[in-house]
């Protein structure tokens, strides 16, 4: 039995040996050997690899991969013209030497982003002062980024290289400073809000004049529209009487018969109405007297 796990642990332990011998790059990274804190090797190409155990050497791993930087802060910048405004940018970068950048930068990506982060600042803010806020919003923005990732391929490239090549450097965002952007925004909101009162006003004077005008049409329509009816009122009012004057004149005693039995008509046209009158008046002749004369009094008109 004791030989049986002797064999066994010697064999788990020659595997973990083994295993720690062994690693593998993936095809995203590389792979960087040290062997007593010293850069040993870097390995570039992904598979299967083979080490001296720890702690004689140990591996690490850097990606390689394209990375993408933003801007981390929003400190504003003066123009040309000392306008305050901020800027968002982004930088698209990679390691392409991971000795260099270990020896240089950093152990891992964060802090080369860090270091990157500073230097693009410095080339923004270097270089925006040269650039009005109309530039940076026209086709000179091209040249701006230009210049800044010149300047950064500078820093990056000189005395100490980082091992880190940028490969781009963009702005997304121009803007003012919160206070500026208020302001700007109060003076856009005032000038709106004149122009539409100013459109009500002439609104308001343009509904007002049509109203009036139509107010004038109507009362001269109206007027015309009287004035022709009193005109054909009047014409058969005269003509009426015209006809009333010769039926009339015809046979005097019957058109004022007529107009007796009219005027009782209109006197005693509701059961409700009390008039107190005195009999012997001319207004009940039509009434009075004898049956002869009452029926003289209606009698018709002789023909002739």
């Amino acid at each position: 039995m004791n030989r049986i796990g002797f064999i066994a642990t010697s064999f788990l332990v020659a595997l973990a040996l083994l295993s720690s011998t062994l690693f593998v790059v993936d095809q995203r990274q590389f792979g960087v050997v040290y062997q007593l804190g010293q850069i040993k090797e870097v390995i570039t190409e992904p598979g299967l690899n083979f080490k001296m155990p720890p702690p004689f050497q140990n591996v690490s791993y850097i990606d390689k991969r394209l990375l993408m930087l933003s801007s981390l802060d929003t400190e504003p910048m003066l123009t040309a013209e000392k306008q305050r405004v901020v800027i968002d940018w982004y930088v698209r970068w990679r390691i392409s030497n991971p000795s260099e950048y270990i020896r240089n930068v950093g152990l891992d990506e964060s802090a080369g982003a860090m270091q990157l982060n500073r230097v693009v600042r410095n080339a923004f803010q270097e270089n925006i002062n040269k650039y009005t806020v109309r530039d940076l919003i026209s086709a000179s923005r091209e040249k701006l980024m230009a210049d800044v990732q010149r300047e950064v391929l500078s820093v990056v490239k000189g005395a100490k290289p980082w091992g880190v090549d940028v490969v781009d450097v963009r702005i997304t965002r121009v803007d003012y400073v919160e206070a500026i952007t208020e302001s700007v925004y109060r003076r856009m909101e005032a000038e709106r809000k004149r122009v539409a009162n100013e459109l009500r006003s002439t609104g308001f004077a343009e509904g007002e004049k049509i109203r009036a005008d139509a107010d004038r049409q109507r009362e001269v329509t109206v007027a015309n529209a009287y004035r022709d009816a009193q005109k054909i009122k009047g014409e058969g009012d005269a003509q009426a009487a015209t006809a009333y004057a010769e039926a009339f004149g015809k046979d005097p005693q019957f058109a004022q018969f007529y107009r007796s039995l009219d005027a009782y008509k209109q006197s005693f046209n509701k059961k409700s109405d009390v008039m107190v009158l005195d009999p012997s008046s001319d207004f009940f002749r039509a009434m009075r007297g004898s049956g002869s004369n009452t029926v003289n009094s209606v009698a018709p008109p002789s023909r002739r």
